[in-house]
């Protein structure tokens, strides 16, 4: 087990024994460490766990109390679920944090979701019902990967007005870009094989590698540069490196775009080496600046860049209708997807298809991304109004992400369990890393129109900023 794990168990086992009995408060957060020698990550997220097992319940600036229903349950089997595999581990640590911020009442600066009222609901309903009309009995044949001709040909012109050609027959319709990211990941590593993933990066890579039983080297992501090519290099003459897992635009968490001689730099380096690209690119289209910011993909001569992206954060995040440009690999892709999920909705695809040939997309887009660039100034501006100068971020170029460095003293996992309590969802940093590391920062979303609730939030975040339960209390950061 790791050691939250462990602790966790530790104290299910007190409780079940009548040692820590119904009702009672759990030791305070300065006792357990003391008595266990962990660091206080290690608690909270034990603490994490035993909520999810529904043995203790959380009350605001009080602690954590033994519920009822612990004196009669069992101790859930999932403590060793990952015990198998000290490769990635990440899965607990993301599931709690998200689960934590399902809440409509919450407000939503840890979502990893722009607001749904930034999309032209109503519009695509039309194109859906359109869509779906005109579809042709065969279509639940014809439509199979790699996908619904119409749509295949309109993405296809979107990659042609960034001034990249990609043949019609290497696009592969799917459901949503995390499938596509992960059917390009199946295709090209099996099991204990190692992948380079971005530190800090978007947790979704982790948890596939952790799924798919792989190994993850983390490559360092500066906000303002983006990915350390040189620690790329060193990785690859270090590690048998079998696929990388990037985002070169507007990166999640931190934001950073990747510069045009570094996206060519990179492709050259992989090739040489004939490793492929699974490129992340779903924010491209989320650019502040007046050009979409080129991909990856754009300097690809060997088919070696698979690049995947969605329709989810710029047009319909419901339909879940995503695509890969998987070069020499979109066969196999194409396979995998059959083999899983067999298709992408077959209604989504045409609609979506009767929505880009209508015009109105890029329309949309220049209205999404102004209000995108107004809330990012808004929120820059209640950010330097409220937070201490020492906290420190990056001012991103697109998407609609911001990345704060925290005073050392702060536990990014302490903070979020304190905003939690006050109504408010952060994305602390250990979420984003293979090592649990950036334990002193975190991702804000300026996604959602601004409001007095969200200027209150970042006003709470100051506060409990200042709350000592925010901060190492002189403890010594270790692993949890």
């Amino acid at each position: 087990m790791k050691r939250y794990e462990a602790l966790a168990a530790r104290l299910a086992d007190d409780i079940r024994a009548g040692r820590i009995p119904v009702g009672a408060r759990l030791p305070s957060l300065r006792q357990l460490i003391a008595q266990h020698g962990v660091s206080q990550s290690t608690v909270f997220r034990a603490c994490y766990l035993l909520e999810e097992w529904g043995l203790v319940r959380a009350e605001e600036r009080s602690g954590y109390f033994v519920t009822p229903g612990a004196s009669v349950s069992e101790t859930p089997s999932r403590t060793t679920s990952f015990a198998d595999s000290s490769k990635v581990e990440i899965s607990d640590l993301v599931f709690s944090v998200l689960q934590a911020a399902k809440h409509p009442d919450i407000a939503p600066l840890g979502s990893a979701f722009p607001s749904p009222l930034l999309f032209p609901s109503a519009r695509l309903l039309q194109s859906l019902t359109q869509g779906t009309r005109s579809l042709s009995p065969w279509s639940t044949v014809s439509d199979l990967p790699p996908g619904n001709d119409a749509l295949r040909k309109q993405i296809g012109l979107r990659y042609v007005g960034t001034g990249v050609s990609v043949p019609a027959d290497e696009i592969v319709v799917t459901s949503g870009a995390l499938e596509a990211l992960n059917l390009c990941l199946t295709a090209v590593t099996r099991p204990g094989d190692v992948v380079a993933v971005e530190s800090p990066g978007f947790y979704a890579a982790l948890q596939a590698i952790e799924r798919l039983d792989l190994r993850a080297v983390e490559i360092p992501v500066h906000p303002a540069t983006g990915l350390d090519l040189d620690a790329l290099a060193a990785a690859l003459d270090k590690h048998p490196i079998r696929a990388c897992w990037f985002m070169t635009n507007f990166q999640n968490p931190t934001g950073a775009t990747l510069p045009i001689e570094k996206k060519k730099a990179l492709v050259e380096m992989l090739a040489r080496r004939e490793i492929p690209l699974i490129e992340d690119d779903v924010y491209q289209e989320l650019h502040f600046g007046r050009e979409r910011p080129l991909p990856a993909k754009a300097f690809d001569t060997q088919g070696l860049v698979m690049h995947c992206s969605s329709f989810s954060k710029t047009l319909a995040p419901g339909y879940r209708i995503g695509w890969t440009s998987a070069g020499r690999f979109a066969d196999k892709v194409q396979r995998l997807k059959l083999m899983t999920t067999l298709s992408a909705s077959i209604p989504a695809q045409a609609g979506i298809a009767d929505y880009l040939q209508s015009g109105g997309y890029d329309k949309h887009l220049r209205k999404l991304r102004a209000a995108l660039r107004s809330q990012l100034t808004t929120m820059e501006a209640a950010l330097s109004r409220s937070l201490p100068a020492t906290v420190r971020w990056t001012t991103p170029a697109g998407g609609y992400f911001v990345w704060l460095e925290l005073p050392e003293a702060v536990d990014a996992m302490a903070l979020h369990r304190l905003a939690i309590a006050r109504g408010i969802s952060i994305a602390p940093g250990p979420m984003f890393s293979v090592t649990h590391s950036f334990e002193n920062c975190i991702r804000l979303n300026f996604g959602h129109p601004w409001d007095a609730r969200m200027d209150h939030a970042i006003r709470a975040l100051a506060e409990i900023l200042d709350d000592p339960a925010a901060h190492l209390n002189g403890t010594v950061r270790t692993a949890a």
